[in-house]
């Protein structure tokens, strides 16, 4: 996770919200029981796999098609509404937050000053997209997958998911990249 003046999610809707604005032009109406992806068992054939999971990697590749291969993030964050990237620039000491909505890269937000911690290339992004929630489908029946992020490590990356409880509370999910679970963190 990289630092700035304020929390990582802090952070994120800040940068996050005016660039979904942008995107989807300012309607936030929908029915939130649209579309929530619930980890339930799947039929045969069937992908336990938020569509989301697909966009972390599609989004990188958006970006560095943009800017160029081999650039650093600090954090990728997809959920059902959008994808955020946020690449580590200026030596890491700043970053750049892309939105990636329904298949299409937005325009870059404004650089953010003061950025630091630990980043990932593109290459160390090698989760599974089919795999990397089941095994909190297997821990949490029943929950709801509401985001996966991942973030640089030190040595690679790190892959978080974000579950709603049956319940109502909410966790940090830390996972492998084939779902193996190594700890649930209330948030």
């Amino acid at each position: 996770m990289f630092a700035v003046d304020v929390t990582r999610r802090r952070l994120i809707a800040v940068v996050a919200l005016p660039l979904l604005v942008a995107a989807c032009g300012g309607s936030a109406d929908g029915d939130p029981s649209e579309g929530d992806p619930v980890v339930t068992t799947p039929a045969a054939g069937e992908s336990t796999a938020p569509a989301f999971v697909f966009d972390v990697s599609a989004a990188i590749d958006a970006v560095e098609d943009e800017l160029g291969k081999g650039q650093e993030y600090f954090e990728v964050t997809a959920n059902d509404q959008f994808t955020n990237v946020f690449v580590a620039v200026d030596d890491a000491t700043a970053a750049v937050a892309y939105a990636y909505v329904d298949g299409a890269l937005q325009p870059p937000a404004p650089k953010q000053e003061g950025a630091s911690g630990e980043t990932f290339g593109r290459d160390d992004v090698d989760f599974d997209p089919e795999a990397v929630t089941s095994g909190v489908g297997a821990e949490l029946p029943d929950s709801e997958v509401d985001a996966i992020s991942v973030y640089g490590d030190g040595v690679g990356a790190t892959y978080v998911v974000a579950v709603t409880s049956p319940g109502g509370g909410f966790l940090d999910v830390v996972v492998g990249a084939d779902g193996q679970v190594f700890s649930v963190d209330p948030v």
